[in-house]
């Protein structure tokens, strides 16, 4: 079985409405996001080309998160609940009969991260 990683950074703000804490109010974050597609690799000797991969991280996760709000598409945007809706959101683009979305790690900041499989 192959592990397929790609890597991507992108900026957004948020603010925590259901926390007490300093999170609670508007703040940024530099987010590091690693997809991972777990399988085999296809007739062309790919689990999937990084290309493929990152077009589809682009046009369906950063397109929608850099530089945003994150409040406007995810009510409570802990970086748990952010996680599972990059997650949710690129499953289905990427699943063949060889292949599958196996992980997202996301950092918050350089030390806190969360990662998260659907099982």
């Amino acid at each position: 079985m192959f592990y397929i990683t790609k890597e991507v950074t992108f900026d957004a703000a948020h603010n925590l409405t259901s926390y007490h804490g300093k999170c609670e109010k508007l703040h940024g974050h530099t987010y590091r996001l690693q997809v991972t597609i777990k399988g085999e690799p296809d007739e062309e000797g790919m689990v999937i080309d990084f290309a493929e991969l990152k077009k589809v991280i682009k046009e369906k996760i950063l397109d929608k998160l850099d530089h945003s709000y994150i409040n406007d598409l995810i009510p409570q945007p802990t970086a748990e609940y952010i996680a599972r809706w990059i997650f949710d959101e690129l499953e289905p683009l990427v699943k063949t009969d060889k292949r599958k979305l196996f992980e997202i790690v996301l950092w918050e900041t350089p030390t806190s991260f969360v990662r998260y499989r659907k099982e």
